[in-house]
């Protein structure tokens, strides 16, 4: 069910407010061009800076808009357990079919700490868990022994791995086996992610190339020849695309591609601020290449 290409889904602002209309569009566009799940209110969808009610928003339009069409994976992490609990159990409520809960930033807890934050989560809802293990940011990084502990409990089904470590494919493989759902976070690594046991994204590069990212991942899960070669010539193409995604600080190069393509502006909030010119240039110059623009 949780596989393919799943997109973080960019929250639209306009005057600093969600701007429903381009939002409702970013989630028809994904839909139309092959996408397996939408992702609402994760942290490319600047879930720290979004407050309680404008978070609940997004993933209730996210799941009103999709119809069923499409999977939906909430965004519910929080470095408060308390919160997180709050959110997951309203998604859940909503009609999420999973959510997505990063491990908790700043706080820094030790794998005790990480462990009890996500059994609490488990213990209040019923929807299927994916952990979101992203050291970059969060600055702890879940072991593959916590992780392997968490999947013991019944609503813990996988991981949306950015760790950008491809060894840990095959430890958490080995460790928790085929029916432990990995995800890679890393547009990048998809391809070698997949060949070593991954079975799709949550990708920031889907919000503007969709039908290439959901083409990839329905090519590169197939594990024959001919998937795998078509896959690689996507991945050829995709590449500079990913790179330029992540010039500067994610969303806003995103944001900005999502602009030229007229599917929202580009506006992120505080602390985020918008590229730069040189950034701009060459992120129109590779969507250019890609034939997207």
């Amino acid at each position: 069910m949780f596989k393919g290409s799943n997109v973080a889904l960019i929250t639209p602002f306009k005057n600093d407010k969600l701007d429903e209309n381009a939002y409702i569009k970013l989630i028809n566009f994904q839909i139309e061009n092959g996408t397996n799940g939408l992702v609402p209110a994760g942290t490319t969808g600047e879930s720290p800076t979004l407050n309680h009610e404008e978070h609940q928003k997004v993933i209730e339009l996210c799941i009103q808009e999709s119809k069923g069409k499409n999977i939906v994976i909430a965004g519910t992490g929080s470095n408060s357990t308390k919160e997180a609990i709050s959110l997951t159990t309203h998604a859940e409520k909503v009609g999420a079919d999973a959510a997505l809960i990063v491990t908790p930033y700043y706080n820094k807890p030790n794998q005790e700490g990480l462990y009890q934050h996500y059994k609490a989560i488990n213990d209040k809802c019923g929807i299927p868990i994916i952990i979101y293990n992203i050291p970059g940011r969060s600055v702890i990084d879940m072991s593959v022994d916590t992780m392997a502990k968490l999947f013991e409990l019944k609503n813990i089904v996988g991981v949306k791995d950015a760790t950008g470590d491809l060894n840990r494919v095959d430890q958490q493989k080995k460790k928790m086996g085929n029916d432990f759902i990995q995800l890679t976070g890393n547009d990048d690594n998809a391809l070698e992610f997949n060949k070593r046991g991954g079975v799709g994204s949550i990708s920031v590069t889907a919000n503007i190339a969709p039908k290439l990212c959901a083409n990839f991942q329905k090519s590169s899960i197939t594990k024959s020849k001919e998937g795998i070669l078509e896959a690689e010539k996507l991945d050829k193409v995709l590449q500079p695309i990913h790179n330029s995604m992540f010039i500067e600080s994610n969303p806003s190069p995103v944001k900005y591609a999502a602009k030229l393509l007229g599917l929202c502006n580009d506006d992120v909030r505080l602390p985020l601020v918008k590229v730069t010119d040189l950034t701009k240039a060459t992120i129109k110059k590779v969507l250019v290449s890609a034939n997207l623009l």
